[in-house]
């Protein structure tokens, strides 16, 4: 043990038999201060044994010198984060039909109202043109789905996954559940034949679609606790002035008109009961199936 009192210090510094210096009393402050690496019990027992008084004391250690770069702590832990909020369930039972389509014309009228104006006046065909008439056809169908009675259910406009996509209607009653495509070509002329469908002589991928949409939902609403159940297709027809043929029904998909689909659905043999048909809608009106 050492003392040293000069130029307004008072210390008492301990150190080992070989001189290694492991810190000091300040005895103006009572504070131990200890060097680098010292074991701070030492220090204390070795005052305490001197009869400084010292039996437990607070310990600063003295920083490394310069050039130095002293030990760094471990780093902390991040503060634990919230987790993200849960978000409500929407039910889909509120969404109107055509919600999805009206609002992508709705959507390309306010980026180019001008340009919207002037193609609906000249009656040039554009991408709202297109959007506002696959929206009257969703709505016109619907109004058909509607007079199906009680015991059917009917969602409209369901969001399905991450890509802005949407199945028109999808419904679920006692004949089964079905998913209904409504397709809108008022002056076409339309003409079916097995997975062939054609509008104005040009071939579209509805048939492939409408199956591809079926099986979907079949895989979504098992996963989300529906059950297993067997989705058929239907591609209900607006318009289509110029002619509607259908020599063949694609495998696994219906094609009707829209003013026949509520007739179609209602003839369908029972496959559901009443209390399965609930179950299946409370699966199927959570928005989260569907993601």
């Amino acid at each position: 043990m050492t003392r040293w009192a000069r130029y307004g210090h008072d210390r008492l510094y301990v150190q080992t038999a070989d001189g290694t210096r492991l810190g000091y009393l300040d005895n103006r402050t009572g504070q131990t201060i200890l060097e680098p690496g010292a074991d701070p019990e030492a220090v204390a027992a070795a005052l305490a044994a001197h009869g400084s008084g010292q039996t437990a004391t607070s310990a600063v250690v003295v920083p490394e010198p310069l050039g130095v770069q002293p030990a760094q702590p471990p780093p902390s832990a991040p503060p634990a984060q919230p987790g993200p909020t849960e978000l409500p369930d929407a039910d889909l039972a509120q969404v109107r039909a055509g919600a999805a389509a009206r609002e992508q014309a709705l959507a390309v009228k306010q980026a180019a109202p001008v340009r919207t104006f002037l193609a609906r006046a000249l009656g040039v065909k554009t991408d709202e043109r297109a959007w506002r008439i696959g929206a009257d056809g969703e709505e016109a169908v619907a109004a058909r789905l509607a007079r199906l009675g009680d015991r059917w259910k009917v969602l409209h406009a369901v969001p399905v996954g991450e890509n802005s996509s949407d199945i028109d209607h999808v419904v679920i009653g006692p004949g089964g559940v079905f998913t209904v495509n409504a397709k809108h070509h008022p002056d076409a002329s339309v003409w079916v034949g097995g997975d062939t469908f054609m509008v104005n002589g040009q071939r579209v991928p509805y048939v492939r679609n409408s199956r591809f949409e079926a099986r979907r939902t079949a895989r979504l609403l098992a996963a989300a606790g529906g059950g297993p159940l067997e989705v058929t297709g239907v591609v209900a027809v607006m318009g289509a002035r110029g002619g509607f043929t259908v020599k063949a029904q694609p495998a696994g998909v219906v094609v009707v008109t829209r003013k026949e689909v509520g007739k179609w659905l209602a003839r369908q043999a029972d496959v559901l009961t009443d209390e399965r048909v609930d179950e299946v809608y409370a699966v199927a009106r959570k928005a989260s199936t569907w993601r």
